[in-house]
């Protein structure tokens, strides 16, 4: 009889759970957490990493500092201080925390002290410090910060009389790079590298010149040098791509470049020892794909050699073991984030899968790690069900460990749509492509569902298996989306990722569309009910497609790059394009520019179009959007123009503009699907 009653109230407890659970939805948006920049303890007992979190009321992301023992145990904030706070780096010793925080004044300098949990802002800086890295005796801080420079002036203006109101001064300027999406007008100035007592006082500028110093820093094992990645030569302007590896002192300010190569050398990390320096870095053969190769020297900078040549992937967030006998690093592979170490002679061991999930929007590559000296690692980890929550990989057992669960109130009373990679072989030349099918929440396949496929920016990135909340929010509205890494993607080595020079868009159409027929095939997809979208590059694709065929029932075309002869020298980056993406400039290969441009084919388009762009991006601008927009409305295809207000390249940098964008998306798309 107990037995009876157990098995009722058991069965009656499983319904109502399911019954609890909801789709995915906009306003869930808000309430999503994840985990960034964790960094543990040298003896790896503890981690501190950045909470982040959206704040409704103020329609953005907001960070804090919080703090737990690598068991997951005595999770706890920070501060009791309620501002955004960033960037901690644990002192070698381990007793203290080095972090920066907003003040009124703008970002400072803080440390927290392990022992007693107080806290001290020791700087007064006049612009926000970057970079910020111990010294080896904990004595002292580096990081980079701004010093600014005044701008051209190019006539004396009278004086305007007491009281008048004339119009503002014309802005001047005179760089090659003077813009920047997202941030609008670069104000004139070079960033330096300083040093700082760690119990505050002064901070000491130590590099001179006008060169930008910036990025990761590295101290000598002595403490008297500082290496740094820059470009002081004296076109740097121009050479644009290249960097070198530097060593300043912070005594004279002398500083000696180490690396003297065309091409990119950056992120200098020196070994425990103090023998070694890795670095990052390649040859530039002028391509649309090179792979970040993991290099190292010696501390004076001779013997210069690649040590992951046999790896076809690019490296990242470098970390030397204790040992000073190999280092560890991330990378992606066939979508997928991956941490792993390397031997100095090349031997790779991969430790870990599933790095990233701090890329909210869309399942781009992201995340980060760190290690303590006894070779205990923590990472944002994700999966397609949760955005980023800090893992454990144990130095003795090498299996990750999730210690936290951020999302356990939101996403498990929530009916998420499943996600499933699928292979299928390219018709150009049988490669080998993959893609990702996500679902609708109980999914009936017996039944037909309105097929989305959605194409990726870059082109040169990678989407994977990693939590979106834009696909999610695609699939709770009832669309199987299908979202491909076709040629051009990175993940899958430096000859794939380089099939697009010169001829982009070009055979990434066929890989996408092999893709959907690979779908239809399976079921899955149905060909009276397809759709497409896709932002920046794949605004692009999503133009192109529909460009060259009328196979699909409506389109969203979200800032998209129509004309690259216009584009190419109104963007915040037109001087990055030439020879990397087509040869010449686009007044030396007007003929090659146009053949690639989706405006030259807009006159095949007959697919009703929503036309999407941000009404302050400067990466592909408003006018390149329009000029898909005027000419279907001049050929009366079906169209429409959404314009989002204040919103710069990343529409959904605020999660309300996340919003705006996919309820747009499906309020266009759904104006077009089979009703049941």
């Amino acid at each position: 009889m107990y037995r009876l009653i157990f098995l009722v109230i058991f069965a009656l407890s499983i319904q109502f759970s399911s019954a609890q659970k909801t789709n995915f939805s906009y306003l869930d948006v808000f309430d999503l957490q994840y985990a960034s920049d964790p960094q543990i303890s040298p003896n790896g007992d503890w981690v501190v990493y950045r909470r982040m979190g959206f704040d409704i009321m103020k329609d953005r992301a907001s960070g804090n500092l919080w703090m737990l023992r690598t068991d997951g145990s005595q999770h706890q904030k920070l501060t009791s201080r309620e501002v955004g706070e960033s960037s901690p780096k644990w002192s070698p010793s381990g007793d203290r925390i080095a972090f920066t925080s907003s003040t009124e004044e703008g970002s400072e300098i803080y440390i927290y002290w392990i022992a007693t949990s107080r806290i001290a802002k020791i700087s007064q800086l006049p612009f926000g410090p970057s970079s910020l890295t111990w010294s080896p005796d904990g004595k002292q801080l580096a990081f980079s910060m701004n010093v600014p420079k005044k701008a051209p002036v190019l006539a004396n203006m009278p004086a305007k009389p007491k009281g008048a109101e004339w119009a503002d001064q014309p802005r001047i300027t005179d760089r090659l790079y003077h813009e920047a999406d997202g941030s609008g007008y670069i104000k004139p100035g070079f960033n330096h590298i300083f040093v700082i007592p760690a119990n505050g006082g002064a901070p000491r500028q130590v590099t001179s010149g006008d060169y930008h110093h910036r990025g990761q820093l590295s101290w000598s094992k002595d403490g008297q040098h500082i290496f740094f990645s820059a470009n002081r030569n004296a076109d740097w302007e121009y050479d644009f791509r290249n960097s070198e590896v530097y060593s300043v002192s912070i005594t004279n300010g002398t500083i000696k470049a180490l690396t003297d190569r065309k091409g990119p050398d950056s992120n200098p990390t020196v070994s425990p020892d103090g023998k070694h320096i890795a670095y990052i870095g390649f040859d530039d053969k002028v391509q649309a794909y090179q792979v970040r190769k993991l290099h190292i020297m010696n501390r004076d900078g001779t013997n210069q050699r690649v040590i992951s040549g046999n790896l076809d992937r690019g490296v990242s967030n470098v970390v030397w073991d204790a040992k000073s006998q190999g280092l560890y690093f991330a990378y992606d592979d066939e979508g997928n984030g991956k941490i792993a170490h390397i031997s100095l002679d090349g031997k790779v061991k991969k430790l870990a899968d599933n790095r990233g999930g701090t890329s909210i929007g869309r399942p781009y590559g992201s995340g980060s790690f760190s290690v303590s000296k006894n070779g205990e690692i923590v990472f944002t980890q994700s999966t397609p069900s949760y955005p980023a929550e800090l893992a454990v990989v144990p130095s003795k057992t090498k299996n990750p460990v999730k210690i936290t669960a951020l999302n356990t109130a939101l996403l498990d009373y929530k009916n998420l749509g499943k996600v499933e990679a699928v292979w299928y072989k390219s018709s150009v030349d049988q490669r080998d492509i993959q893609g990702w099918v996500v679902y609708p929440p109980d999914y009936d396949e017996t039944k037909k569902y309105p097929f989305l496929v959605e194409n990726h920016g870059g082109p040169i990135l990678n989407y994977g298996d990693r939590f979106s909340a834009e696909m999610q929010l695609y699939a709770a509205a009832g669309y199987v989306v299908f979202y491909p890494n076709p040629r051009g993607s990175t993940s899958y080595g430096e000859e794939f990722g380089n099939l697009l020079y010169n001829n982009y868009p070009g055979e990434d159409y066929n890989d996408v569309m092999d893709g959907l027929d690979f779908c239809i095939e399976k079921g899955i997809a149905h060909e009276d009910q397809l759709f497409v979208t896709g932002g920046s590059a794949g605004g692009i694709m999503s133009a192109w497609m529909i460009g060259k065929n009328n196979r699909f029932e409506a389109a969203v075309v979200a800032k998209p790059v129509m004309n690259w002869i216009s584009k190419t020298l109104v963007a915040d980056n037109y001087f990055g394009y030439a020879n990397s993406r087509y040869p010449g400039q686009p007044w030396e290969n007007f003929e090659g520019y146009w053949k690639f441009s989706p405006l030259s084919i807009v006159g095949n388009i007959e697919t009703p179009t929503m036309v999407m762009v941000g009404m302050n991006d400067l990466r592909t601008p408003p006018s390149e959007a329009k000029q898909l927009y005027h000419a279907l409305k001049l050929r009366k295809v079906e169209t429409v123009l959404v314009e989002i207000p204040g919103a710069s390249h990343g529409i959904a940098n605020r999660p309300s503009n996340l919003i705006t964008k996919i309820a747009h998306t499906l309020a266009w798309l759904d104006k077009y699907r089979i009703k049941e």
